[in-house]
């Protein structure tokens, strides 16, 4: 290897970051058979993905077809893109879902009340949407944080969505102009790690709940994943970085993973020769 290529990303780290993924297709020419090689792709040579995220009308199909017995969990998304749904509606979309086999949600959070400064009404929708998930349900709560026009509405956006039982906090849906950035990862890490600290604090002999976090849209490839995990564990810690506390919402991250898995796998077999 030349002196100015760039060192490739281990073999282990890869496949670290593979079982992260939570496979996307929601786009708005979904159909059957994208779903079908959605879950297809779920399982790789380097091991299973996190999840599978998809419309809620397909949640019936991505559980029949990964199977009851299947490590892979089917993420769907409520309230989604907007954030501005009847909180009616988007309650029974979760019954919906979750009668369909979900084992995940993922909730916009309402961002334009926020940004109205509707601080009341963002928490209140948020603790309905927490009751309406039961405890054995992840709940990932996206904030939209390229929509948010502060660092401090990131903030404020994060620690609602902890303050109110969320299990994730997500970066994006996907569907804004600006999806994740290293800047607003950064914010919302200092938050969990604030928040857990300050918890903490408050009560020491109480079992503390460790709140994830999602790096959703524009995430393609190995160096990116690899940017916003080094982020994670440098601010929550290295036994941070698992399914069960961090998560990327990606749909081509994977092929891009595998092509890198057999470069890195060459290279260490061309280093061990």
């Amino acid at each position: 290897m030349a002196m100015n290529e760039p060192k490739l990303v281990s073999v282990s780290r890869i496949r670290q970051i593979i079982s992260l993924i939570d496979l996307t297709n929601l786009n708005d020419n979904c159909n059957d058979a994208a779903i079908e090689t959605l879950c297809s792709a779920a399982k790789t040579p380097a091991g299973y993905v996190a999840a599978v995220c998809v419309w809620p009308a397909f949640v019936a199909s991505a559980k029949q077809l990964l199977g009851q017995q299947s490590p892979v969990k089917i993420a769907t998304v409520v309230n989604f893109p907007g954030g501005n749904e009847l909180l009616k509606t988007t309650c029974t979309s979760i019954t919906k879902a979750l009668k369909d086999g979900a084992d995940e949600i993922d909730y916009v959070l309402p961002y334009t009340e926020l940004l109205r400064g509707n601080i009341i009404f963002v928490a209140s929708a948020l603790q309905t949407i927490r009751r309406e998930t039961p405890d054995n349900v992840i709940l990932k709560v996206i904030l939209e944080s390229g929509v948010l026009d502060s660092r401090e509405s990131i903030r404020t956006a994060a620690k609602i969505a902890i303050d109110q039982g969320a299990d994730f906090i997500k970066t994006s849906t996907g569907k804004a102009s600006v999806n994740a950035t290293v800047d607003a990862a950064t914010i919302m890490l200092e938050t969990i790690a604030l928040s857990q600290s300050q918890t903490q604090t408050a009560s020491p002999t109480q079992p503390q709940k460790k709140v994830g976090f999602k790096a959703a849209g524009g995430i393609k490839t190995i160096d990116d994943a690899n940017l916003y995990l080094n982020l994670s564990e440098q601010i929550l810690g290295k036994n941070r970085a698992d399914s069960a506390h961090f998560r990327f919402g990606a749909s081509s991250l994977l092929q891009d993973a595998l092509t890198k898995l057999d470069l890195a796998s060459s290279a260490d077999a061309a280093d061990n020769y």
